[in-house]
């Protein structure tokens, strides 16, 4: 949270210059400090659904232990869904009719399991765009995961996602390009991130939309923001990742293998398995192969207390930044995105 210049010690006046986040005492009195309420359009497939859940809550809540966070998941009648997660989704969920109601400080989208470059083919493309449109005009900050950041660069900025080729799936080093943006004061200026995706939005595209972009690896862009520098905040990865959820998506693959619905064996995650884990799961593969183990001999417990996570507290220090500046330039009528005083073109008084 930001330091108040309640006096005249030039130890203020010299952070602000070096990019710190230092109110003034006028500001400062005109910020309610209240409970901030959080969207989440899940938009993963039913075994994700849950688990991705709980990944956004935990995200959040580490983030900050001062400030009371309420979390309102929702999703789109346009996804099909089986008949456990319909019914977790009717009995714990809202509808997107009610959180237009009720209104949001800010939004997370989460990704969604289209592999189709082509973003118009998924069922849920005209209800997403509603949901983009609507946010952008009512909510302080809406944060997007992977296809969602695919989506809105499409329906806003024009720029259509390209395959990738081969998966980038793995955890890849990063490098933070803008060191002055308040989403990434305090982060480390190399962090992990965590990939799984058969599609991007290139760094020449983000640029193209005129998007800032913050964090990059040798796969492309991870972290940008929209030309206004916050009210749209993108990630390419998956920050919000367990320290298992990559191993239990190579389960996933290989029990695809296993049903014929893939002809290859899957390869490994980057940067993510040590030595031992590799051999382990190359052993594992040659008894699967010769038909001497099943599924159900997967070493998924054995190889969990071998991972390591490398991503969390970066990506905590940014979701926990993204807050702070939502909490900075909300209106405190939920219904309106900003105080009176904020320049919705440039939310945070950045410098462009």
């Amino acid at each position: 949270m930001p330091l108040i210049a309640h006096s005249k010690l030039p130890s203020f006046e010299r952070l602000a210059k070096q990019g710190e986040t230092i109110l003034s005492i006028e500001r400062a009195q005109n910020q309610t400090i209240r409970e901030l309420h959080i969207g989440l359009l899940n938009m993963m497939p039913d075994p994700a659904l849950e688990a991705t859940e709980r990944q956004f809550f935990r995200l959040i809540g580490h983030s900050n232990q001062i400030a009371q966070f309420y979390v309102h998941p929702f999703s789109l009648s346009s996804i099909k869904r089986g008949k456990r997660s319909t019914l977790h989704i009717e009995e714990h969920y809202k509808t997107f009719e009610e959180i237009k109601l009720q209104g949001l400080d800010a939004l997370i989208i989460t990704g969604a399991n289209v592999t189709d470059p082509d973003l118009q083919l998924a069922p849920f493309y005209e209800q997403l765009k509603e949901v983009v449109d609507w946010s952008y005009e009512n909510v302080t900050s809406t944060l997007c995961s992977c296809l969602a950041t695919h989506a809105v660069l499409e329906f806003k900025y024009g720029q259509k996602r390209k395959a990738v080729g081969k998966k980038h799936w793995g955890v890849f080093p990063h490098q933070v390009i803008d060191r002055t943006h308040p989403l990434v004061k305090g982060v480390n200026t190399r962090f992990d991130i965590p990939h799984s995706r058969f599609n991007e939005i290139t760094e020449s595209q983000f640029e193209e939309a005129k998007a800032i972009v913050l964090a990059k690896s040798p796969i492309g862009v991870h972290l940008a923001v929209s030309p206004d520098l916050f009210r749209i905040v993108f990630f390419q990865g998956h920050p919000e990742y367990d320290s298992v959820s990559l191993l239990k998506e190579y389960k996933r693959e290989v029990l695809l293998y296993l049903e014929k619905r893939t002809s290859d064996y899957p390869p490994f995650p980057s940067n993510y398995l040590s030595l031992q884990s590799r051999a382990i799961l190359t052993e594992y593969r040659a008894r699967l192969i010769n038909k001497t183990a099943t599924i159900k001999e997967f070493p998924e417990e054995l190889l969990t207390k071998t991972l390591d996570n490398t991503w969390h507290d970066s990506a905590s220090a940014i979701i926990n930044n993204w807050i702070g500046c939502v909490y900075q330039v909300t209106n405190e009528n939920i219904k309106k995105p900003f105080m009176q005083s904020i320049d919705p073109n440039n939310p945070l008084n950045l410098e462009k």
